[in-house]
């Protein structure tokens, strides 16, 4: 299984065990990690499961959908490296994964 570590705003490091098909946010909410609310439930209507990925990541995830990028647009703090957690499907090849939990979520 794929290893994502999940950074809080405070610089506390999780590192979880991912299941290959889940969402990132899925892995983090499974796993107790704080600062995702994700109000949704991953049905891309809302930005609380906003997050950064790590700078060396963005290249080698999928792009995100146009759908993902107007509602990123919704969170707080923008940033090259913003997405929506809810819409990154866990595969083999994200081992390793940063994810980088904004203070705005707390």
């Amino acid at each position: 299984m794929p290893r994502i570590t999940f950074i809080n705003a405070n610089g506390t490091q999780t590192e979880v065990e991912a299941k290959i098909g889940e969402s990132v946010m899925r892995a983090a909410l499974d796993h107790g990690v704080e600062g995702l609310s994700a109000e949704c439930g991953g049905c891309l209507s809302c930005a609380t499961c906003h997050a950064y990925v790590g700078e060396d990541w963005v290249e080698r995830l999928p792009e995100p959908s146009e759908e993902e990028k107007v509602m990123v647009e919704c969170a707080i703090d923008v940033r090259a490296t913003s997405r929506l957690t809810c819409q990154i499907e866990v595969t083999d090849d994200m081992d390793g994964l940063t994810v980088e939990i904004p203070a705005s979520q707390y």
